[in-house]
């Protein structure tokens, strides 16, 4: 069950650990008519950036120019946790994040391992996040919306919106929205 007070508090590291936490998440290119697809993130969580494997000759390898920005979807696994994250997206094949992120499970797909002609990366050097987070007590959940039934002037509150923005400023966190 996601914290709500870890959402307001440190929003940045639960988003790190919801995106370590999941298999894959839904990548796709901003501007582009190509539908979103899953992606298994490796999180660098010094740089801000998150690789994906993936084969030169995929259609978002193809799609991914020069200034191309994404959006990737994290749903945690209690579906208690929604992030949408931005930033610029490159194709680049890392020998070093190859080694730092390789496993039997990526190894499945190249035949040739590490060394696979067709095996590239992605990389989504994020810009910023929005974050939702709501409540896992289904008795706070029925609650605010019994309240919010009785009272047409009121909305039910089962949660938290926030918006984080990566980089160099000490201020990272530049919003926040209670909702």
């Amino acid at each position: 069950m996601v914290s709500l007070a870890e959402t307001r508090e440190n929003p940045k590291e639960q988003l790190y650990d919801e995106i370590d936490r999941i298999h894959a998440g839904m990548l796709g290119l901003e501007n582009d008519r190509m539908h979103m697809q899953p992606m298994a993130p490796q999180l660098d969580r010094r740089a801000a950036t998150i690789w994906f494997f993936t084969k030169t000759d995929t259609d978002l390898v193809e799609a991914t120019g020069q200034g191309a920005r994404a959006h990737f979807c994290v749903v945690g696994k209690d579906h208690d946790y929604h992030a949408c994250l931005v930033g610029r997206i490159t194709v680049e094949k890392n020998p070093a994040k190859i080694d730092a992120y390789w496993n039997s499970v990526v190894e499945a797909w190249y035949d040739h391992g590490k060394h696979d002609p067709m095996l590239t990366m992605l990389a989504l050097r994020l810009d910023d996040a929005a974050i939702w987070a709501s409540t896992g007590s289904t008795l706070k959940f029925g609650w605010e919306i019994a309240k919010a039934n009785f009272n047409p002037d009121e909305e039910p509150h089962v949660g938290i919106r926030t918006h984080v923005v990566f980089g160099d400023t000490p201020d990272e966190i530049r919003r926040q929205w209670a909702s």
